[in-house]
């Protein structure tokens, strides 16, 4: 009993506060300039953007309006055709850029321009090639043939099937690098194995180098698909979403609303496109996590 009440008596102290090592202070000191980085113009923005598409009527009116289910088709459209011939492409490029003769070391650097220049400039100079008028394209076919060309950018087909082609070929540098580092990482035992049994080149790529990449192509090719999803420039500097509005996807179609002062508009057409990027991401990172 006495021990009991010389226990209750005694005040509750504090246990001790555990003091922050050196690493973890400056650890701490490093990291919060980018986390207020990303709340500021990561989070801010998206929670903003939520708060103004919160409002189920935005999405009647967005539903109601025609333009969306074309650009809906559209957008589908780009990202089956365009991601799917871009990777297929640049698995094909990968094979010929690992070759070590000079002159495919220099046509390398020539190749990878039109990734690492800037998008406008690129994009409108495609532009400017298919104009009607004095396009170095219609004054090529008016020089051979004396007729006059078409209006490539007044057919909603063509008009789309353009911006698919500068989207091609704006970042296809960009992944077949990224499948050539794939390739390099095949063991050229392998290879060599498979030529003294005499395997040809098909049964080469199907045996050693299509497993060896199956991963790395599929999760590039989810990655793409969500990057192109939010990529307005192929279409927006091409064709500006024209003729008649025809040729919008999902990213420009948002900055149709905001030139039309509908901000709620704008947002819900973003909004929209989350059922097509979440099972993107939740794929592309259980993959990743294998």
């Amino acid at each position: 009993m006495n021990t009991l009440t010389a226990d209750a008596a005694l005040p509750n102290v504090p246990a001790p506060r555990k003091r922050l090592s050196s690493w973890q202070f400056w650890g701490w000191v490093l990291v919060t300039p980018y986390l207020l980085v990303f709340a500021v113009f990561v989070v801010y923005p998206v929670g903003y953007g939520l708060w103004l598409a919160r409002h189920p009527q935005s999405y009647v009116n967005l539903v109601a309006d025609p333009i969306f289910f074309r650009t809906l088709i559209n957008t589908i459209v780009f990202l089956v055709v365009a991601i799917n011939l871009k990777m297929v492409v640049a698995l094909f490029l990968s094979g010929f850029f690992i070759q070590t003769r000079t002159w495919i070391k220099w046509l390398s650097v020539l190749f990878i321009l039109p990734w690492a220049v800037p998008s406008i400039p690129t994009i409108l100079s495609i532009r400017f090639m298919l104009n009607p008028e004095w396009g170095v394209i219609n004054t090529l076919i008016f020089n051979l043939s004396g007729r006059d060309g078409p209006n490539w950018l007044n057919d909603p087909t063509l008009a789309l099937s353009f911006s698919m082609v500068a989207h091609i070929w704006k970042s296809l540098p960009f992944w077949t690098l990224i499948l050539v580092a794939g390739r390099l990482s095949i063991p050229a035992e392998q290879y060599e194995a498979a030529s003294v049994d005499g395997a040809s080149t098909w049964q080469k790529f199907r045996f050693i180098t299509w497993p060896s990449m199956k991963t790395l192509y599929l999760t590039s090719t989810i990655l793409s698909a969500i990057w192109t999803l939010g990529d307005f420039n192929s279409v927006y500097l091409l064709t500006g979403g024209g003729p008649a509005d025809l040729t919008h996807v999902l990213a420009t179609l948002g900055i149709r609303y905001l030139r039309l002062d509908l901000v709620d508009l704008s947002m819900a057409s973003i909004v929209v496109a989350l059922p097509l990027v979440l099972p993107l991401v939740y794929f592309m990172m259980k993959r990743l996590s294998k």
